[in-house]
């Protein structure tokens, strides 16, 4: 099996903690060059001591915020007018909590931009250079709310199942350039994101936060909550030669806690 990505350079997004650092991290593993990409420099230099560093590797960052698309744009497009990006993991963190009939319209105009409309721009900027090498991973972090919506997360599983559709569309207009665009979808993973959603329902139902992580882990079949390293096996495999025959796919990364196939 060939998970060799010596030679390969990948953009990671929100890759200074949870998810998307344990995706850079294992890339770098399988020998990929990292681009982190977050907001905050000063954690994005620390995060770049973490990565494994062989004979031919190079590991930089990029400073972004998604909440300003025009200044992404402009910022990835210096960046791929010098470098060739050759995986891509879009990865950002989800909207509060809440449910959908109370969320405000800006609420939703927000998580779009942030989601969608960022994802979008990168793999604008990032395709032509997959097109040159014939070769393109695009791997969209998403969540199971895709398939199962996730009660009291109105905001996130609508935009969620935007992005996963949008996706399913460009993996149809890009299969045939050697470009896969795939879906990860995790569950359970003890995240600032996970602790954030506790929190929240340990505050609106009047119980503790071990109360209401225990309620979740209930509902896993493994039995417990996964690690950021588990979700990130999966994102790094999709990324590698060895899966260059799976597109437009939804993989949930969840015990198997979600309610259907």
């Amino acid at each position: 099996m060939n998970l060799d990505l010596r030679g390969k350079k990948a953009l990671v997004c929100g890759s200074t903690q949870g998810i998307g650092k344990a995706a850079a991290i294992e890339l770098a593993l399988l020998g990929a060059s990292i681009t982190l990409v977050a907001r905050n420099e000063e954690k994005l230099q620390r995060t770049v001591h973490d990565l494994a560093t062989a004979s031919g590797q190079r590991h930089s960052y990029l400073v972004a915020d998604f909440d300003f698309p025009d200044r992404l744009k402009s910022d990835i497009e210096k960046y791929v007018s010098k470098e060739t990006a050759h995986i891509l993991i879009n990865n950002t963190g989800g909207p509060p909590a809440g449910p959908a009939l109370t969320a405000s319209t800006d609420e939703f105009v927000k998580a779009f931009s942030n989601h969608l409309l960022c994802n979008q721009i990168l793999v604008q900027a990032v395709v032509p250079g997959m097109k040159e090498a014939d070769y393109g991973r695009i791997i969209n972090i998403i969540s199971t709310s895709v398939k199962m919506p996730i009660r009291g997360l109105g905001v996130s599983n609508t935009i969620r199942g935007a992005v996963a559709n949008w996706a399913k569309t460009l993996s149809v207009e890009l299969g045939p350039f050697g470009i896969t665009v795939n879906n990860v979808l995790p569950g359970a993973s003890m995240t600032g994101r996970l602790q954030a959603i506790i929190l929240d329902r340990s505050q609106k139902q009047n119980k503790t936060t071990e109360q209401v992580t225990r309620e979740m882990i209930s509902e896993i079949p493994a039995g417990r909550i996964s690690s950021s390293e588990e979700v990130a096996a999966a994102i790094a495999f999709l990324a590698t030669p060895a899966a260059g025959y799976i597109n437009g796919i939804n993989l949930p990364v969840d015990g198997g806690r979600t309610g259907s196939l």
